[in-house]
């Protein structure tokens, strides 16, 4: 990947490169962020990292967990691989090159993570082409992955008690919630995202408790836009503008 490819952006308190034209992050990967709360966690997991600023965000969040981030694409494998380093995070943050669908084959030690997050793609593959950059495009739809290979992965993962924070579509919440359950990772939070108050929830973050008792506790929503235009405050929080 030649230099003109790539920009460096400044997010919070890490810095970023990231593919000029392919995959770039979107404010989903900050709710996400936000959105895990757990006081102490020793070993994160992020499914589908992209060039991994979830997972770098969560490292800074958490100053003694080790993070691993999984990514199928090269090319964003090794923006993460960059990444960590520009970060210094060396020694606690590793990217792991591989096919979710197939972690059982791996040497991947299951049941051994508290916290996995993902951002995955949630648009299902129609019949026709698909327009976008192959990047993009396997990022955003169900090319290399679906949903039910998805959580079937994280169940794998996940200790007994262990959490799997997402960022989802609204549009396939019921799906999202039984395939959870067969699976045994039980809903337990749920925020609703708005664009703003007039508008229907656009995205949706969960977490989800493997093992867990039945309760699912819904928190307030959060809207990005005020009425008026202009970043909320708690959006401003989120990206730390002043």
């Amino acid at each position: 990947m030649g230099f003109m490819d790539i920009t460096l952006d400044s997010i919070r308190d890490i810095q970023l490169y990231q593919p000029r034209n392919g995959y770039r992050f979107s404010v989903d990967a900050l709710l996400l962020y936000d959105f895990v709360n757990l006081k102490h966690v020793r070993r994160i997991g992020d499914l589908g990292s992209g060039s991994g600023i979830v997972g770098i965000l969560l490292a800074k969040k958490y100053p003694h967990a080790e993070i691993t981030l999984f990514e199928i694409q090269d090319t964003l494998a090794t923006l993460a691989e960059k990444n960590i380093i520009l970060n210094h995070l060396e020694a606690r943050v590793k990217i792991i090159r591989c096919d979710l669908r197939t972690l059982h084959a791996s040497r991947i030690t299951p049941h051994d993570f508290d916290l996995l997050v993902s951002n995955p793609p949630f648009r299902r593959v129609k019949s026709g082409l698909i327009s976008e950059g192959q990047e993009k495009a396997i990022a955003r739809h169900e090319i290399k992955l679906r949903l039910h290979e998805l959580i079937e992965a994280a169940s794998y993962l996940l200790k007994i008690r262990g959490r799997l924070c997402m960022v989802y579509h609204p549009y396939r919440l019921s799906e999202l919630f039984e395939i959870l359950k067969k699976r045994d990772l039980e809903p337990k939070r749920l925020k609703f995202v708005h664009s703003n108050t007039s508008s229907e929830a656009k995205i949706i973050l969960l977490e989800a408790v493997k093992g867990g008792k039945v309760g699912l506790k819904i928190e307030k929503p959060l809207y990005i836009y005020k009425d008026g235009g202009g970043y909320t405050d708690e959006m401003k929080e989120i990206y730390q503008i002043k």
